[in-house]
């Protein structure tokens, strides 16, 4: 089976040492392959207020919280306090400003655009911090995706700063716990960065849903807003890939891996793509730079439990799901399966620990009552798990 490694978000990260010109993006474009898209793909929508938003902020209750608490805080409460707007948290779908609003529901990337959106209609200067963590793994099928983390910090109106440099007028929205930040360096980024992180989780939602035409747009406009954006460049890539375009892919891939020759995801990528153009010798260079690099895959573990749960042998599953585990303690698939493999083994402690873990993890609708659903059949000892 083939696989992928794009790097969607919450948020994702593009660090890249040399920027690459904005005309050098323009010539990876193969637009005569691709169909129109089925949507409108415009930056003009991404921070766009609606007449709801601003309606909602007019009301009453609203107006008195921004008159007398200030507008930062009054702006936080309306959004973000219990009894408001009740926004809740899911990472299936990256919505723009009036999108998360009507649903009441977003990614974390989701949440930092419509915060903005209603502080910039507040006329609250409003800056974008990167927190260079980590990269947190999930999948979709055979694709594989990398994420990072983004905050926002909201200024006063300038007539009422006193000093640039008043860090006490200042305030910062976080939508992870101040321990998961904790210590970790942050990198200050333009709006057009966030708006490019908004088309390449656009296009990497479009592809996991096969809808390459709509991706290549997505990814498209991304390198447009921000050629600096390394990442996009990546999603672009595994589009080509799979739309059967290899020397677009490869050449794609090449423009990353000249200015970030260690970026392990655009290398595992491009191993592929020469494989599948016959190239077999200086993909197996690469391949053992890799090995150098990253002597463990993401969720390479994760496919070796697997196929020992496939096979029967669940106490070496758990040894391969621990060790995922100790990578991302808070990935439900992982706390998932390990509680599959526990209950297999009989320990069903254990089993009723990581399946909690995962319902409580859970990033949808979907998984948490999946999760809920066998954690309930557990505790009922009613009947025997079903793997599948």
């Amino acid at each position: 089976m083939k696989h992928w490694l794009v790097l969607p978000l919450c948020l994702l990260l593009g660090a890249c040492a040399t920027s690459p010109r904005a005309s050098r993006g323009d010539r990876l474009f193969s637009d005569q392959l691709f169909s129109a898209p089925s949507q409108r793909v415009s930056a003009e929508d991404v921070f766009a207020v609606s007449h709801a938003m601003r309606q909602y902020l007019a009301t009453d209750e609203n107006a008195h919280q921004m008159r007398t608490k200030g507008i930062q805080q009054g702006l936080f409460d309306a959004l973000y306090s219990k009894g408001q707007l009740q926004l809740e948290y899911s990472s299936e779908h990256t919505r723009n400003a009036a999108q998360t609003f009507a649903a009441r529901s977003g990614n974390c990337l989701s949440l930092v655009i419509m915060t903005a959106a209603f502080a910039k209609e507040l006329g609250l200067p409003v800056r974008y911090q990167s927190i260079l963590m980590d990269q947190a793994w999930s999948r979709n099928a055979d694709l594989y995706f990398a994420s990072g983390h983004v905050n926002l910090t909201l200024g006063k109106r300038p007539s009422a700063i006193r000093t640039p440099l008043d860090q006490s007028r200042l305030m910062t929205i976080d939508f992870l716990p101040p321990e998961d930040t904790a210590g970790q360096r942050r990198e200050e980024i333009e709006e057009n960065t966030v708006v490019a992180m908004y088309m390449n989780n656009q296009a990497a939602e479009a592809l996991s849903m096969h809808q390459l035409d709509d991706a290549y747009w997505w990814a498209r406009e991304a390198i447009r807003q921000d050629a600096n954006f390394l990442a996009s460049y990546n999603t672009l890539g595994v589009i080509y890939r799979r739309h059967g375009n290899l020397q677009e892919a490869e050449h794609t891939f090449r423009q990353v891996s000249e200015r970030e020759p260690e970026n392990t995801v655009v290398m595992f990528n491009l191993i592929g793509v020469l494989n599948d153009l016959g190239k077999s010798a200086e993909s197996k260079l690469l391949a053992a730079r890799l090995a150098q690099l990253q002597p463990e895959a993401p969720f390479q573990a994760f496919s070796l439990g697997m196929a020992a749960m496939r096979a029967g042998d669940f106490k070496a599953a758990k040894m391969h799901f621990s060790r995922e585990i100790a990578r991302d303690p808070y990935y439900h698939e992982f706390q998932y399966w390990m509680g599959i493999a526990c209950l297999r083994l009989g320990d069903m402690e254990q089993a009723v620990k990581h399946l909690s873990i995962a319902m409580q993890n859970s990033s949808t609708g979907n998984d948490h009552d999946l999760y809920a659903a066998k954690l309930d059949r557990v505790k009922s000892y009613r009947a025997p798990l079903s793997v599948h």
